[in-house]
């Protein structure tokens, strides 16, 4: 038998009644939240005007040293509206995609990544800006999730994820020595294995509807794009039994040889070939 996988229409559903709720209070509360925002970097602002781009830039350093990111990016932005060109600006602009990703803000560390890349292209630095603005966009994508809801972030799209993979992807291409490649490259193992694994959770959805056509599409994708995936025999597993589904026979025993081969000790193996030769039996005594 296939391993079990949660409703995932019932997921699906129940994840947009919550959705729904929070964005109703979100709503009602935006105004009253951007007032307050406006307000609260108008005063930062002020408290820095009388401080040179030194001072500035320091004082972020030590507060950022000692983990009050939310100080730190205090300075940083400071620094950036009132000395965009002093030449602490690069620097600022690292400090600042760190300061916001440890702060959980993660839209703005990706942001401020993507600025710092355009600006400054030849930086021997622009590497971990690509790192870092892939690691941002890999924590958004689960990260609220799995806190909120509690659920395995395979059970709906991949959204930003895929995103993150290219990032990290380019940097891997651009700057194969980088430092930050080896972390990049485990990322992306970690990202490949969990897009088969949301692939196998609808492919398995759509056989429970025995859909057998959008059941096989899905397990063929990941035979076709995600070699070495965790998930592999399950998704040949599923494409077995949608092929037996829609009686076509050939296909289905030609998954059983590759699954065979390459997974001799599957559980359901035997299961899968019984059943296949019950169905030749049926089409030989017509």
């Amino acid at each position: 038998m296939i391993g079990s996988i949660p409703n995932y229409e019932f997921l699906k559903n129940k994840m947009q009644g919550k959705f729904q709720n929070y964005l109703f209070l979100f709503l009602l509360l935006f105004p009253f939240l951007l007032s307050a925002c406006n307000t609260i970097s108008e005063d930062r602002l002020l408290a820095f005007k009388n401080q040179s781009s030194r001072q500035i830039f320091q004082n972020g350093e030590v507060e950022l040293a000692k983990r009050n990111y939310y100080d730190a990016i205090s300075h940083f932005e400071a620094l950036e509206v009132l000395y965009p060109y002093s030449p602490y600006s690069e620097q600022a602009q690292l400090d600042l995609i760190y300061a916001y990703y440890e702060n959980d803000d993660y839209p703005s560390a990706t942001a401020t990544a993507e600025r710092f890349i355009r600006l400054y292209p030849r930086s021997r630095s622009v590497d971990y800006a690509y790192y870092m603005k892939g690691m941002a966009e890999f924590e958004q994508d689960r990260g609220w999730l799995q806190r909120v809801f509690a659920i395995d972030v395979a059970q709906r799209d991949p959204g930003i994820s895929r995103q993150a993979f290219a990032d990290f992807a380019e940097l891997i291409r651009l700057y194969p020595k980088s430092t930050y490649a080896p972390d990049a490259r485990q990322h992306m193992i970690y990202l490949k294995n969990l897009f088969a694994r949301h692939e196998l959770c609808v492919a398995e959805f759509y056989l429970r509807s025995e859909a057998y056509v959008a059941a096989a599409n899905r397990a063929n994708m990941i035979v076709q794009h995600y070699q070495g995936a965790a998930v592999m025999p399950n998704a040949l597993e599923i494409l077995v039994r949608a092929y037996q589904g829609l009686h076509l026979l050939e296909p289905a025993q030609k998954a059983i040889e590759v699954l065979q081969y390459n997974y001799p000790s599957w559980p359901s193996l035997a299961e899968l070939k019984m059943a296949q030769t019950q169905l030749v039996k049926g089409v030989s005594k017509r």
